[in-house]
């Protein structure tokens, strides 16, 4: 088995030195921040040096793509979009009709991509069948997702994306060496050793995190127990302003009817021009675009007042997206958007189980390309946006937390044989109180 190992001297100062991603002035960002936290329970011991691997020692089959104008396999852009539009309707499932709910799919779709490559046999299966990977091979998921990355970023010269990637190991940590390698090689992911019985480690991780979303995500590791053995974190970061800003002067409090029939009063930007729109029985759409060509947008689908968004949501898919998509058309008119702000929290296990992926959450899991007999047991999501009159900000962090199936396994029957001296007690469990106690020695 081929380990990768790790070294833990200068670590900190190395890091706390580094500079992350590039820092932009303007205001208006779309951050995301993945994060899948392998706490792996009883792995092997780690020794090692490096908090960046070597040069990839895998087959020029698997190299990532390095042209920006290379075209990704469509197939995986397709998959994390149909992935994306059932992890959103399976949340909708168990949420109130009247919260509030903003996710970001993409950072789930990367964290998981980043933790597939360390499940083998039928949790790969599942996850491939969950992702909507089927058909794919690692090596194209690998090579599509490093070919989309360069395509993501810097769009053009008024919209600025970066993708972030890292590991930060436990310096007691035993891995798989080639694991390390492909997230290195085709996710840029960085790998540092760190010591997670120091108390400053979440500080550091933190800081990362914080860097790579410009301040949006400042915080997404509370404590480190010194058991995890590993962090793989993603960090999307978006900076737009609209093409065309809407004016300040034009924003009034206007009345905002509420799912509940009630109505407030709130701040509503509005603006004239020509815009990509569609309509139809069902919704009013608009497409606000961002920088001077637009390549990225904001689209609203506004139901009809005979409808609502429950009815909107049964034909939210993929397939349906693609067909609306075609649809837009360019049209003059005037659009009435409230600024708003939101945040959200949602723990995405009973989802991604329902999608397909039960295996991976249970005793049966594969990820023995990461190590030994181990679990995903628990994946969270945390997300904020602000949209105004100047562009949109927002955030999201994903947490996939791996532990050993040790830690899972319900114990064996006990027995207890009382043939021998005891000591027994009567308690009052709604005070505490022990009310008699005794050493019976001797049973009469």
């Amino acid at each position: 088995m081929n380990r990768q190992k790790f070294s833990g001297s200068g670590v900190k100062e190395n890091f706390l030195q580094r500079r992350y991603g590039v820092r932009l002035g303007r205001r208006y960002v779309l951050a995301a921040a993945g994060v899948v936290l392998l706490g792996v329970l009883g792995c092997s011991q780690v020794n090692g040096d490096t908090s960046v691997l070597a040069q990839s020692s895998l087959p020029s089959s698997e190299s990532p793509v390095q042209k920006k104008t290379v075209k990704p396999d469509t197939k995986l852009v397709n998959a994390n979009n149909k992935f994306g539009f059932k992890l959103f309707s399976e949340i909708l499932k168990t949420e109130s009709s009247e919260k509030n709910v903003f996710v970001s799919p993409s950072s789930v779709a990367i964290a998981l991509a980043m933790t597939y490559n360390g499940a083998s046999g039928s949790t790969q299966k599942s996850m491939a069948k969950t992702l909507e990977l089927q058909g794919m091979n690692l090596s194209e998921i690998n090579s599509s997702y490093a070919a989309l990355k360069k395509l993501l970023e810097n769009p053009d010269n008024d919209v600025k994306l970066t993708i972030a990637n890292s590991l930060w190991a436990n310096k007691d940590a035993s891995l798989q060496s080639d694991f390390l390698q492909r997230n290195q090689d085709f996710y840029q992911a960085q790998v540092t050793n760190l010591n997670f019985k120091d108390a400053s480690a979440p500080n550091i991780i933190n800081s990362w995190v914080k860097d790579n979303t410009q301040g949006k995500i400042n915080k997404i590791v509370d404590n480190l127990d010194p058991n995890q053995m590993l962090f793989l974190i993603n960090a999307i970061y978006f900076k737009g302003q609209w093409s065309n800003e809407f004016d300040k002067s034009k924003t009034a409090t206007l009345p905002f009817n509420l799912a509940s029939g009630k109505q407030k009063n709130h701040p509503i930007m509005s603006q004239d021009g020509d815009y990509k729109y569609q309509e139809n029985e069902q919704f009013q759409a608009i497409s606000l675009p961002y920088g001077k060509d637009g390549k990225v947008s904001l689209y609203i689908f506004l139901p009809k007042p005979n409808s609502n968004l429950q009815a909107l949501y049964q034909n939210l898919n993929a397939e349906n997206w693609e067909q609306w998509m075609t649809q837009f058309r360019k049209r003059e008119g005037s659009i009435k958007l409230p600024r708003f702000k939101t945040d959200y929290e949602v723990t995405l296990n009973d989802a991604l189980k329902a999608l397909g992926m039960e295996e991976a959450f249970s005793t049966k899991a594969n990820f023995s390309g990461i190590g030994k007999n181990l679990t995903i047991s628990q994946v969270k999501h945390k997300t904020f946006v602000e949209v105004n009159e100047e562009g949109t900000e927002a955030a999201a962090s994903t947490s996939v937390s791996i532990v050993a199936t040790s830690a899972m396994q319900k114990p064996e029957p006990f027995k207890m044989i009382v043939d021998r001296p005891f000591f027994c007690a009567i308690r009052d469990n709604q005070t505490g109180s022990v009310l008699f106690m005794g050493s019976i020695m001797e049973p009469q």
